[in-house]
């Protein structure tokens, strides 16, 4: 018996089946990435800060301890090898962390009710955005790395690209929180602010991003021992100095993929009881 002919406006419009999870994705990506290409000087000036650390903090650093980049096993001393993979975290932590100030604003201005009236994934909502930031920060992350070189460092190429996926992982998971903490603290995003800017900075001075944890007393290393983020500077670092097979890296990258599935877990959670 001959199937009956498909409709013309089906074909023109769905010419090869795709599941609909990866189109709402891809559309939700689009929406997100779109004002960034059309305003591209934005990302630049989004990684001001990690830039001001890497030229001016960097630099005090060249000079100060021969010994500093064998901490990462750089080896020759190259304090570069040792600093910038933890600016690229520094990086992550405030780019994606942030990422929810954009969602809280929607949500306040009443766009993120209607794009939850259409039947698009909510799950979508969340891997778009998401995808977006890991997108943004690879685009930073290279260019600070780029901006290292002339200043002295030695680039590895398959450990910096090796460290750009660990830090994809990371900011995966720390743009999902951010998009759990922005639907929680709606309508005034008082508790995003707070939260956020309580655990940036004692992160970042507590995973060695800065300076050596090691070096202060044992309750600051004790402290930093229950710090995620220090086993993923320590596996960024012995990454981007080309070591593959170390127990550092491998505490990174668990850690790093703990953050993005539960990260990812509950801001799917928070997407589908806020909308």
């Amino acid at each position: 018996m001959p199937s009956p002919p498909p409709t013309g406006r089906s074909e023109q419009l769905m010419p090869y089946p795709t599941p609909k999870a990866l189109r709402d994705t891809a559309t939700v990506f689009s929406r997100e990435t779109t004002p960034e290409l059309r305003s591209p000087i934005s990302i630049i000036f989004a990684m001001g800060q990690p830039l001001l650390f890497l030229v001016l903090f960097g630099s005090m650093l060249v000079g100060t301890d021969p010994n500093l980049g064998n901490a990462a096993g750089a080896g020759d001393g190259d304090v570069w090898q040792w600093f910038v993979p933890g600016i690229l975290v520094m990086m992550c932590l405030m780019g994606p962390l942030s990422a929810g100030h954009g969602m809280l604003a929607e949500l306040n201005g009443g766009q993120m009710e209607r794009f939850g009236a259409t039947p698009i994934s909510r799950t979508a909502i969340i891997l778009g955005r998401t995808g977006k930031d890991t997108v943004t920060l690879f685009a930073q992350a290279a260019l600070l790395t780029i901006i290292a070189i002339p200043l002295g460092m030695d680039l590895h190429v398959p450990g910096a690209l090796a460290t750009m996926a660990l830090l994809t992982l990371l900011a995966t998971g720390l743009s999902a929180f951010s998009y759990v903490l922005a639907i929680a603290s709606r309508p005034s995003g008082n508790l995003f602010w707070i939260v956020t800017q309580m655990l940036i900075f004692p992160i970042t001075l507590l995973s060695g991003i800065l300076l050596p944890v090691d070096a202060g007393p044992r309750w600051l290393s004790a402290i930093a021992a229950i710090n995620p983020i220090t086993y993923i500077v320590d596996a960024a670092r012995t990454l981007f100095a080309g070591y593959f097979l170390s127990t550092s890296v491998a505490a990174g990258i668990t850690a790093a993929v703990a953050i993005a599935i539960i990260g990812m877990t509950l801001s799917t959670r928070a997407m589908k009881r806020g909308l």
